[in-house]
C-alpha cells in the first residue's frame, strides 16, 4: 500500500501524539522495511517518520542511550545541562520546537546579545560598537568572497583593520560557530549557514528533548553496526546481537565515524562519498562547566560573555544557567582541541585561569565543582559538529547522494542548518521520505492541472 505525501505529513502530525512503542534494548528483529542506524537526531527524526507511515522500522544504536550528539546532565550538579548541543533556531518553522511543547517541556528564546569584557572591567558602549563594527566588516569580507569562483578559507579574506577585536572576532565567526579556526573554514559554507540568532532553548535540556521523542520509537541500544551488505535491492546490518535484513537502510553516523572506518560496507561505499565525508570533518566545541555559588562574578540570568583578546586562545562564558549556579565555559577550535587532549584536569585548570583573568582570583577560589566534555574522545561520535573545509562545501550535497539502497542523513548533509539539531532533524524526516519512496512506501502527488477556476485564483 502506498499513500500521498500529504496523507502521510497527516499521519506524521497524528503520530506525534500518540505513543506506538518505546525504546528498547531487546530483542533485536531479524528484519524491517528499513533500518536505521544511530539514535541522535537524525535518526530519531527518521524513525518517526517511518513510523507514522506504518512501515516497520528498527534503529541500531552503538550507545547505551539515545541523543547523540544531544546529551542532558542531570547527575551531576543539582540542575540539567545539556553537555553536547544546546541551542535550536528558527521558532517559525522549526518542528522540534513544537513538539518540545507537545511532550510537556518548557522553550524560551535565548539571551539576545553578550557582555564584553576587557581585562578585569566591562567594555565601554564605544568599545563594544568597535567590536560589532568589526564583526560586521568580518561577516561582509566572508559573504563578498563566497561570491567568487575559489572557495578559500575564512582567514585568507579577513580584513586587516580588525586591530584589538581580531582575536574575538575570528573566535566568535570560527570556533565558536563551527568547531574550527577560520583557516580551516570554507567561506562558501560559512556563507550559506542559514541565520542562527534566533536561539530557542529547552529548559529541560535537549538531550531531555530528544529522550522523549525517542521512547515511542524501536532502538536497540548498546547495539553498534560492524559490516553492512548493500545493494539497490536491500541491505543487511551485522551487529553483536544478529543480523537486521531490510529493504533501505539510513545512516546517521557523523563524517568523523564514517571516515574512521567504524562500519565495514561490502561492497565499499564509494571513493566519491568517503572524500566528501573527509572535507566536512567535525570541529571541536566543548562545555566546561563550573559551579560558582553566591554568584561571584556579578552576571546576570543566563548572561553571555566573551573577552577582548589578541588570539583565538579564548572562551565564552553562559553564566547563571537558568538562574542556577552553573556557568559553562566554552572553547573549541584548535586551541580547544589541543586542550581537550590534554584531559579534564587541564581543561578546568584553564577555566580558572580565565575566570582569574577576567574577574580576579578570589572569583576563581569560589569555584565548587567542575566537569568537562571531551567530544572529540567519544568513540561514537569523535568531535562536534561537521564544517566544510576550503573547497569543501560542494561535499554536502554528495553526502546527501543515495548509494544504493542506503541513504545518508545527519547535520553534515544539510547545506545551510549544519552544525546545528534544526539540521540533524529536517536531514532525518528528509532521509526517511527518499528511502519510503524508495520501498514505495508513498509517493508524491501529482501537480494540479490548471484549470479556469485556479487560473483565476492565481491572477486574484
Amino acid at each position: 500500500m502506498t499513500i500521498t505525501r500529504r496523507s502521510f505529513l497527516s499521519a506524521s502530525a497524528a503520530f506525534a501524539a500518540t505513543p506506538v512503542l518505546r525504546a528498547t534494548a531487546a530483542p533485536l528483529p531479524r528484519d524491517a522495511d528499513i533500518v536505521v542506524i544511530g539514535a541522535g537526531v537524525a535518526g530519531i527524526a527518521a524513525a518517526r517518520r517511518i513510523m507514522a507511515t506504518g512501515r516497520k522500522v528498527v534503529v541500531v544504536e552503538a550507545a547505551s542511550r539515545i541523543g547523540g550528539r544531544c546529551i542532558t546532565d542531570s547527575a551531576t550538579f543539582d540542575v540539567p545541562f545539556d553537555r553536547g548541543a544546546r541551542w535550536m533556531h528558527n521558532p517559525e518553522t522549526n518542528p522540534m520546537i513544537r513538539l518540545a511543547r507537545s511532550v510537556g517541556l518548557d522553550v524560551s528564546p535565548a539571551p539576545a546579545g553578550q557582555k564584553m569584557r576587557i581585562g578585569r572591567r566591562n567594555a565601554r558602549a564605544g568599545e563594544t560598537e568597535e567590536f560589532l563594527a568589526a564583526l560586521v566588516r568580518a561577516n561582509r569580507a566572508i559573504d563578498e568572497a563566497s561570491r567568487g569562483r575559489l572557495d578559500t578559507s575564512c582567514a585568507a579574506v579577513l580584513p586587516k583593520d580588525l586591530g584589538d577585536w581580531a582575536g574575538a572576532a575570528e573566535f566568535l565567526l570560527g570556533a565558536n560557530f563551527a568547531g574550527k579556526d577560520l583557516k580551516e573554514l570554507s567561506v562558501i559554507d560559512k556563507a550559506r549557514a542559514q541565520d542562527r540568532n534566533a536561539a530557542i532553548a529547552c529548559r529541560q535540556g535537549l538531550g531531555t528533548l530528544i529522550s522523549k521523542l525517542g521512547e515511542q520509537v524501536p532502538v536497540a541500544l548498546s547495539t553498534p553496526a560492524s559490516r553492512m551488505a548493500w545493494s539497490n535491492r536491500d541491505v543487511s546490518v551485522e551487529t553483536p546481537a544478529g543480523k537486521i535484513v531490510a529493504r533501505a537502510a539510513i545512516i546517521t553516523v557523523s563524517t568523523n565515524v564514517l571516515n574512521a572506518g567504524a562500519i565495514k560496507f561490502a561492497p565499499d561505499i564509494p571513493k566519491r562519498t568517503l572524500d566528501a565525508a573527509s572535507k566536512l570533518g567535525l570541529g571541536s566545541y566543548d562545555h566546561i562547566m563550573l559551579e560558582l555559588p553566591s554568584n561571584p562574578l556579578g552576571l546576570a540570568r543566563d548572561d553571555i560573555l566573551i573577552e577582548q583578546s589578541n588570539s583565538t586562545r579564548t572562551a565564552l562564558m553562559f553564566a547563571n544557567m537558568g538562574g542556577s549556579s552553573l556557568c559553562s565555559i566554552d572553547v573549541g577550535g584548535s586551541f580547544g582541541r589541543d586542550l581537550s587532549e590534554q584531559g579534564e584536569q587541564a581543561m578546568a585548570a584553564f577555566a580558572r585561569e580565565w575566570i582569574t583573568k577576567l574577574f580576579g582570583g578570589e572569583a576563581a577560589a569560589a569555584i565548587k565543582k567542575t566537569s568537562a566534555t571531551r567530544w572529540n574522545a567519544s568513540p561514537f561520535v569523535m568531535g562536534a559538529m561537521s564544517a566544510a573545509s576550503p573547497g569543501g562545501q560542494i561535499s554536502r550535497k554528495v553526502l546527501a547522494e543515495p548509494i544504493g539502497c542506503m541513504f545518508l542523513a545527519g547535520e553534515a548533509t544539510h547545506e545551510t542548518l549544519w552544525g546545528t539539531v534544526d539540521g540533524a532533524w529536517e536531514s532525518g524526516e528528509r532521509a526517511a521520505d527518499a528511502a519510503l519512496r524508495r520501498i514505495g512506501a508513498i509517493r508524491d502527488e501529482p501537480a494540479e492541472v490548471p484549470t479556469q477556476s485556479t487560473k483565476r485564483r492565481q491572477k486574484r
